[in-house]
């Protein structure tokens, strides 16, 4: 038996196909690996990776950060964070901002921002060598020390802060966009310090791996490398620190 489609009837069936089709279409467009398309955008194309590796494994964002809130969150380690290590880290993370004021790379009057700062122990330091406008940002919030925000996209306004301080570079899963947020919250002049492991790998929740200072000075593309020097930063052997220029350069994303 012959069947002659005429307009009417193929139109039909595209109607219908449409229709089939939109549930299919609306959940690739809004599933969460699409809404974090947008944060997951920035690559590391003008990086010097030969010195600087981003770990596999991570299949969206969403993926990533809950593998940095399993060690945020985890109890045992939040314990130790608050007792143990609160005690042993502060005089030292101390020592390195006095060594910083003698530079003066920070001053008391420094209002300074601690990226990754869990439960304060580098807000507490700042403010026990005199620089009291100070805060610490993690995904985890523990007041009043530490307020919730995502390196990747830091919570505050441009031109915020005088000064910066991570020791957490390595748990950057997109690095251009951690240092790109760190200029465009710093002041001009402003100065970012970072503590960095050169000699060894970092942790299983690092998200790269870095192996000389270079990538960071092609990253800071609107600051300039004031010093690099050797440090005992608890598993981190090295300390690098910027200031911010006066110019501008557009970041390449």
């Amino acid at each position: 038996m012959k069947i002659t489609l005429t307009k009417p009837f193929i139109l039909k069936l595209f109607l219908i196909s449409l229709f089939l089709s939109l549930p299919f279409l609306f959940l690739h467009l809004f599933s969460p690996q699409q809404r974090n398309h947008s944060q997951t955008i920035t690559t590391t194309t003008t990086i010097t990776t030969k010195d600087l590796k981003i770990r596999p494994g991570y299949t969206s964002y969403d993926t990533y950060i809950q593998r940095q809130l399993n060690k945020t969150l985890n109890p045992k380690l939040r314990k130790i964070w608050t007792t143990r290590d609160w005690n042993r880290k502060i005089p030292v993370f101390a020592r390195f901002f006095e060594e910083l004021q003698k530079k003066k790379l920070l001053e008391k009057t420094s209002k300074a921002l601690c990226i990754g700062a869990r439960v304060g122990q580098e807000v507490e330091a700042l403010r026990r060598v005199g620089v009291i406008d100070s805060i610490g940002m993690d995904l985890v919030p523990y007041p009043p020390l530490v307020v919730k925000g995502d390196f990747h996209n830091q919570p505050f306004d441009n031109n915020t802060f005088d000064f910066e301080f991570s020791n957490v570079f390595d748990h950057a899963l997109y690095p251009q966009r951690f240092v790109s947020e760190i200029e465009r919250t710093l002041k001009v002049n402003g100065v970012c310090v970072l503590h960095v492991a050169l000699s060894r790998r970092a942790d299983k929740y690092s998200a790269n791996d870095l192996y000389s200072v270079e990538p960071l000075v092609e990253l800071f593309q609107n600051s300039d490398l004031v010093h690099v020097r050797g440090v005992d930063g608890f598993g981190l052997d090295t300390e690098v620190a910027f200031r911010k220029k006066q110019t501008h350069t557009p970041h390449r994303f």
